[in-house]
């Protein structure tokens, strides 16, 4: 845990368990003063343990501030700002003091928003590649010559992007209007991507990573994994009294870019944990990371109809116009505007 009082009450809990139980105060004493840091990678790549053969559990963007809060190995454990906690290799992070963070908050910065690209080492698409770029990565703005911008990373290095393939973050904090239509719009821009378990970037999405980020395109921060995303929002009555899926009162009650979970379990436990997430598009069809990234139907007589999703649907959460502390806007998240 990173708070105090929390440690407390686990200590005094664990009084009573007969078993060795320790709760340890994080950030620890390994990451010395630089307890922030910003992703230095287009993508850096979220892990279980402090091994690059442990499980992909998420990704985090290049710019994205984190918190350090452990360093074992040559990894950092780190908090993201959905609240992730998981290892990232110190290769992906620039860590920083408080005056090193201060300075890289008051930065102008500008956002990626091409789907992928590179930054360049001169003002010029001929000139040498310094990265590749994804949307959603962050990078501070430095200049401008003709149609680049002149940029630095968050380690120092220097470049340039396309104007055209990209936005200043005020702009594009502006320009966010999260609606129905936009954030379809967002998720059908994935389609055909491949499914990788733990992505959350256009590189390869899992079932709640496609969902996080079609959210993110359009200005919000959501929980990460299909278990969390179920708890946030405002639920929506789609089955019927004895817990089945109603394709009758799904259709009456389900609005666009409502969220659609399931329970793989579903059939032999019908208090299976949910296992997968879709989003919601109209006329009894979701889109969704299954494999690759693709539209089904939950209608019978459609020709795109998914009976294993269909017949494994628990519940189905709407999150716009929700006031939910879960689901929050980029512009107002501390970890990416705290000018």
């Amino acid at each position: 845990t990173t708070e105090k009082e929390a440690k407390f009450v686990l200590e005094q809990k664990a009084k009573d368990i007969s078993a060795n139980i320790q709760v340890q105060l994080l950030p620890d004493a390994s990451v010395g003063e630089k307890t922030s840091g910003v992703i230095r990678l287009s993508v850096a790549n979220m892990r279980t343990f402090p091994d690059n053969a442990a499980e992909l559990t998420s990704q985090v963007l290049l710019g994205t501030q984190v918190d350090l809060l452990q360093k074992k190995s040559g990894d950092y454990r780190v908090r993201t700002p959905d609240g992730y906690i998981a290892w990232v290799p110190s290769s992906s992070i620039e860590a920083m003091d408080k005056t090193m963070l201060a300075n890289w908050q008051q930065a102008e910065k500008v956002i990626y928003t091409a789907e992928f690209g590179k930054s360049y080492s001169e003002p010029n698409e001929k000139s040498q590649r310094v990265s590749d770029l994804v949307y959603g990565d962050i990078l501070q703005l430095k200049g401008q010559k003709n149609n680049f911008y002149e940029i630095a990373y968050p380690d120092g290095r220097l470049g340039y992007i396309k104007k055209s393939e990209s936005l200043t973050l005020k702009n594009w904090f502006e320009t966010r209007q999260p609606t129905a239509e936009n954030i379809i719009a967002s998720a059908k821009t994935m389609l055909g991507l491949p499914y990788l378990w733990g992505g959350t970037s256009v590189k390869g999405v899992d079932c709640s990573g496609f969902t996080k980020t079609s959210f993110f395109m359009n200005g919000f921060v959501i929980p990460r994994d299909a278990s969390q995303q179920v708890l946030a929002g405002e639920k929506i009555d789609i089955l019927d009294q004895e817990g089945h899926f109603d394709p009758e009162k799904a259709l009456k009650n389900l609005k666009p870019a409502d969220l659609l979970f399931f329970a793989a379990g579903k059939n032999s436990n019908p208090n299976a944990r949910v296992t997968h997430v879709a989003l919601y598009i109209g006329n009894g069809t979701f889109i969704h990371a299954a494999g690759l990234v693709r539209i089904n139907s939950m209608l019978k007589d459609a020709a795109n109809y998914d009976d294993f999703q269909t017949r494994t649907v628990v519940a189905a959460r709407r999150y716009l116009g929700t006031h939910d502390s879960a689901i929050q806007k980029v512009v107002e998240s501390n970890y990416y505007n705290n000018k």
